[in-house]
Parts: C-alpha cells; sequence; structure tokens
C-alpha cells in the first residue's frame, strides 16, 4: 500500500511543470502557453521591457532638447499689449522766462499693441546650449545601447536559469524513478524472504527524499519563470515556457579567450568621453564669459490715445524702430573667475573617472577570463564525472541484484549519479554564465 500511495504522488508530480505552465489569465479560462528559444525572449525583451523604452524616451528627450537648443538661434517674436487709465496725469515742468511751472501732460487713457522682434548674433548661452546638445543626443544612444547589453546578459543568464532548473527536475525524476523501481526491488525481496526489512525501509527513506527534492524544485521552477517574465516585460499571466537546443546549447560554451581588450568597445567608455567632451565646453562656455552678446531688435508700436474712453480706439498714433544691441559683461564679482576654476577642477575629476573606469574594465575582463577558464575546466570535468558515476551506479545495482553487494551500496552510488549530474548542470549553467560576463568586459555583446 506505501509503494501504491508513493507512486500515485510521483505521478501527480510529473506533471506540476505542465500545470504550472499553464496557469489561467482569469478564473475561468486557461491560456496557452507561449514557447520561446532565447533569441525569442530577447526580441521580446527589446520591445516590451521597461528600461529599453525607457531610455527610448530618454533619447526623445534629448532630441527635443537639441531643437530648443537650435530655436535659440532663431528670431524671438513677442506680442505685447496694454490698457491704462491714468487717474492723475503725470507731471511735467516747463521753463518759461527762466521759471519752472508745473504742467499735467498726457491723455487719460492709453492701449499700447506692440510686436517685438529679437535676433541673436552672437550668444554665449545660445553657444554652450547648442554644442552640449548634439553631446546629450550622443550620450542618449550609448545609454540605450548599455542598457540593451545589460538586459541581454540579464536575460541569458534568466533564461539558462530556468533552462538549468527544468533540467534539475528532469534529473529528479529520472532519480525518483530508479528510486521507486529500487523500492519494488526491496519491497519484493522483502516479501520472498532474501532481504530483511531495513533495505526496504532505505529504499523508501531515499524515494521521500527525492520526492521532497522533486517538489521543491518544481516550486522554485514558477518563482524563476515570474523573473524571467518581469525581464521580459511580459504581463505576469502570461504563460510561458522556455526551449532550446541541446547540441547548440553545448556550441555556445566556447569563445574566443585570445582577443585583445580594446576598452572603446565598452559603451560605458564612450559614454565618459562624451561627459568628458560636456565639461570641456562648459569649462569653455565660462572662459568666454567676458565676450560681449549681441543681438538686433525690432519693435513696432501701435499706440492708441485719448482723453475719452470712448474714443480710445478711434485713432492710432504708430511708430517703430531698429537697432543693434551690445551686452558687454564688466564686473561679476570674481564669479567667472570661480566658475571657470570649478570647471577646470570637475575636468580632472572626468579625467580620473576614465582612469578608475579603464582600471574596472580591465580588472572585470581578467576576472571574467578566470572565471570561465576555471568553469570550462569544471565543466568537463563534471562530464567526466557524471559518465563514470552512471557506470558504476549500473554495476553496483547489478551486483546488487546478484546478491553480492548490500543496499548501502546502492544508495550510496544513487547518491553519486544524482550529485553528479545536478554538478554537471550547476557547472554548465556557470560557464555559460561565465560566457556572458567575459563577452560583457570585452564589449562583444550583440544587442538589436
Amino acid at each position: 500500500m506505501l509503494h501504491r500511495t508513493i507512486t500515485a504522488l510521483f505521478t501527480f508530480l510529473l506533471y506540476v511543470p505542465l500545470i504550472n505552465a499553464q496557469e489561467p489569465l482569469n478564473g475561468n479560462a486557461v491560456t496557452t502557453v507561449q514557447t520561446l528559444t532565447l533569441q525569442d525572449c530577447i526580441d521580446f525583451a527589446m520591445k516590451n521591457q521597461p528600461a529599453v523604452n525607457q531610455a527610448y524616451i530618454d533619447k526623445a528627450i534629448a532630441h527635443d532638447n537639441q531643437a530648443i537648443a537650435i530655436g535659440s538661434w532663431l528670431p524671438q517674436v513677442v506680442g505685447n499689449a496694454n490698457y491704462v487709465h491714468y487717474l492723475q496725469l503725470p507731471t511735467s515742468f516747463l521753463r518759461t522766462n527762466g521759471t519752472l511751472t508745473p504742467v499735467k501732460t498726457g491723455v487719460n487713457y492709453t492701449s499700447l499693441p506692440q510686436l517685438t522682434v529679437n535676433q541673436n548674433l552672437f550668444n554665449n548661452d545660445a553657444l554652450l546650449a547648442g554644442r552640449i546638445a548634439k553631446l546629450y543626443m550622443s550620450a542618449a544612444d550609448e545609454n540605450i545601447n548599455t542598457t540593451k547589453v545589460n538586459l541581454v546578459v540579464d536575460v541569458s543568464k534568466a533564461f539558462y536559469d530556468v533552462l538549468l532548473s527544468t533540467e534539475r527536475i528532469n534529473v529528479y525524476k529520472e532519480d525518483t524513478a530508479r528510486l521507486i523501481k529500487n523500492q519494488k526491488d526491496a519491497y519484493y525481496r522483502y516479501q520472498s524472504g532474501i532481504a530483511d526489512k531495513v533495505d526496504y525501509k532505505q529504499a523508501t527513506i531515499s524515494l521521500n527524499n527525492a520526492l521532497s527534492q522533486l517538489k521543491t524544485a518544481n516550486e522554485q521552477l514558477a518563482g524563476k519563470y515570474a523573473y524571467l517574465k518581469q525581464l521580459l516585460g511580459a504581463p505576469a499571466e502570461q504563460a510561458i515556457a522556455v526551449r532550446f537546443d541541446t547540441a547548440q546549447m553545448l556550441q555556445n560554451i566556447y569563445t574566443d579567450t585570445l582577443e585583445a581588450l580594446h576598452i572603446e568597445k565598452r559603451p560605458e567608455y564612450r559614454t565618459l568621453e562624451i561627459m568628458k567632451d560636456i565639461q570641456h565646453q562648459t569649462t569653455r562656455y565660462y572662459r568666454l564669459g567676458v565676450v560681449p552678446s549681441v543681438s538686433a531688435f525690432y519693435n513696432y508700436n501701435y499706440q492708441f490715445q485719448s482723453n475719452s474712453n470712448a474714443d480710445l480706439y478711434s485713432a492710432a498714433y504708430p511708430n517703430s524702430l531698429l537697432g543693434v544691441q551690445l551686452s558687454v559683461p564688466i564686473f561679476s564679482g570674481l564669479k567667472r573667475h570661480n566658475n571657470v576654476h570649478k570647471a577646470q577642477l570637475q575636468e580632472d575629476r572626468v579625467d580620473w573617472d576614465e582612469i578608475n573606469l579603464k582600471l574596472n574594465i580591465n580588472t572585470q575582463y581578467q576576472q571574467a577570463l578566470a572565471g570561465y577558464k576555471s568553469n570550462l575546466y569544471a565543466l568537463r570535468a563534471q562530464a567526466e564525472n557524471e559518465a563514470m558515476a552512471r557506470e558504476v551506479y549500473n554495476v553496483v545495482k547489478l551486483q546488487y541484484s546478484e546478491g553480492i553487494k548490500a543496499y548501502l551500496d546502492v544508495i550510496i552510488a544513487e547518491s553519486d549519479l544524482q550529485t553528479s549530474e545536478i554538478n554537471y548542470l550547476n557547472a554548465l549553467f556557470q560557464v555559460l554564465e561565465s560566457k556572458l560576463e567575459f563577452e560583457k568586459a570585452k564589449g562583444d555583446i550583440a544587442v538589436p
């Protein structure tokens, strides 16, 4: 009765991944599972991941800022109008025969529609805005590249993690199937009097442990799928499953470890170079703070005046003027000098940022290279261990069936086989992950 109950439980667990994959969109219907390859996941994430879409919005904002900066060099046209009622007319003094006489001047009502046109001919602020707007556009492009590179790496790792967990479940299923058979054999040997009850109980203990591992792995897989969907930008109710060619996966573990590091391929480095240029333009702007600003202007005034509000707009007295304005900064309380000094210090700081980034990138490269090489060696060793462990288990199992070995030897061989299979899968995942880190360190991650 005991082994029948365990067998029924095992049969139920075999269907847990299928049940989890078909989560309902609502309480009544079951959605179709969308099966995705790694490239499908990356393509989906590039369209739906919020971080990527935000990076594109940032680029659009930078484009608008560039248009705003260019607009500073176009004519600036302003229309104004006012209406004034003098409660008391202003007083002027007229000199008559050497005597100053106060006289009320003006009219009680005035209205002045006005058109003003201003054109920058040279302006230091507008020059700086135009220069750095283009640089911020380039920085936005590099930000998109950086976001995409990080997304490709994160999605690939999450994909491999789901794949590893799925394969680990398959190992546990295979292990559980073996243990079910071993338990049955031990039970029948106990019933026939060939072995005592200890073998049967040991087999049951091993089977219970295997079923617990299988259940835990299935529950953890749901969480890994949730994280993958988060990276993809997929809705929580969307059911997905991963698909991968194992032979292709094994081919993808290799990369060129002899290629020299080219730091300029890293988007972070290119972004820092743009920031250096922006800071240089800022320093130049403060240095040119003594240069005059020149602008041309034109004013057209269509003035209405009358002592009667009812007759205010019956007659107009237009006037217009055209001129050039020169603004020369003479003394700003040493503000320009201090701004120049501050900007130079900020340039020096960015130079140190560049040195620090180069050191960090070189460290990342060396660590990623060492990790990739060591993990690749470990994968080969674990593959050999798995093959030997499977061979040992088959021999020990046969010897136990012939009465040569004790059941304890079967348990040890089974445990070694399961451990070697899990270790191989872990080593494979570590190789794939370290390969991604190595290619990221080299700047070789291809993004759409």
